[in-house]
């Protein structure tokens, strides 16, 4: 019961946002009593907590099954973004940006929140690191460069809310792609001591 409890906060996440998840809503997608809710989770941010730790857990799965893909022999640069690109969209992307939002003015959840994101953030630079493999980590200005891609994927993941155009979605991560070393290059003259300790 409390699993589905918790499966039930993090689709409610993705189809009704943060403010629309209430534990009546939460109550229904479970099938689940009142009294159930209740045992399991006392309050309504001890839900929460529990649904941060389960996207993060099941952010983490899904981090690992695609960091285990082997690379093409081809276009590496191309493989990566693609790579962490599917990693930052879909439904579990979407429930972590819902609590992300809220967190902006929610201190207790953005306390619960922040160790679960550094986790997911550094599995995230070990999934780049891998996919892109060590001819491409080792340029100048990898780390600020492999930074300003993880921004762009964010705020595509952002826009594709409110409106998406697959069209000019894959022409931007192509572009990028394509300017992957030039990024890296001006990364590193643009703030050299910075890249080299990231």
């Amino acid at each position: 019961m409390r699993r589905r409890l918790v499966a039930a906060t993090v689709t409610s996440l993705v189809d009704y946002g943060y403010a629309g998840t209430t534990t009546l809503r939460v109550q229904e997608l479970a099938g689940a009593s009142r009294g159930a809710l209740l045992h399991h989770f006392p309050s309504k941010p001890d839900l929460f907590v529990a649904a941060v730790a389960s996207v993060a857990e099941q952010q983490g799965e899904y981090l690992r099954s695609v960091q285990e893909r082997p690379a093409p022999a081809g276009d590496r640069v191309r493989f990566a973004v693609s790579v962490l690109h599917e990693v930052m969209s879909g439904p579990l992307f979407l429930a972590g940006l819902e609590l992300w939002m809220a967190a902006r003015t929610d201190a207790a959840l953005r306390a619960v929140l922040e160790p679960y994101e550094r986790e997911v953030g550094r599995q995230l630079r070990e999934i780049g690191a891998a996919a892109f493999g060590p001819e491409y980590t080792a340029l100048p200005g990898y780390h600020l460069a492999f930074e300003s891609l993880l921004q762009l994927l964010r705020g595509l993941a952002t826009t594709s809310i409110l409106r998406s155009n697959r069209e000019v979605e894959q022409t931007l991560l192509d572009t990028w792609s394509r300017s992957f070393r030039a990024v890296c290059a001006a990364a590193d003259q643009v703030a050299p001591s910075r890249a080299a300790q990231s």
